[in-house]
């Protein structure tokens, strides 16, 4: 399936819909094959100890698949995660961000799933691993 977007034109659009989330990522490349987004992680993604948090991981998946999924759709805001599995792996290297690797398995007519694997920036080996499968609304 061609691309609806580019880089620029897709964080473009999820400024747009998402701005409260603007400061928190920024897409590094998008092709046929997939996504790459980054947590330009902050003080605020942080746990105790200085590694970046679950939630703040959920959160890159999360975003880094409905951005995955937007590039293939166009702007079609209103798909929704409908189920998400999050295997944690390995501690994140503290203060370095985390990079998200998402790949699309299935774009159906009412339902995506994607896959994504998440690496502190500079490391060989995954940090995490997410599965998530979103519903597409139906066309207007």
């Amino acid at each position: 399936m061609a691309l609806a977007f580019d880089v620029a034109g897709l964080t473009e659009y999820l400024h747009e819909i998402f701005p409260q989330v603007r400061e928190d990522f920024s897409i590094d490349a998008m092709d046929e094959s997939g996504l790459r987004m980054r947590l330009l992680t902050a003080e605020r993604h942080l746990r105790p100890g200085g590694t970046v948090s679950g939630p703040s991981m959920f959160t890159l998946a999360d975003c880094a698949i409905y951005a995955l999924i937007l590039s293939r759709l166009g702007r079609e805001a209103l798909a929704v995660t409908t189920n998400c599995s999050l295997d944690f792996m390995r501690k994140p290297v503290a203060g370095a961000d985390v990079i998200a690797e998402a790949r699309l398995l299935k774009l159906g007519r009412v339902l995506a799933v994607a896959d994504v694997l998440m690496y502190s920036e500079g490391q060989a080996e995954p940090v995490a691993r997410a599965s998530m499968t979103y519903s597409i609304p139906p066309k207007r």
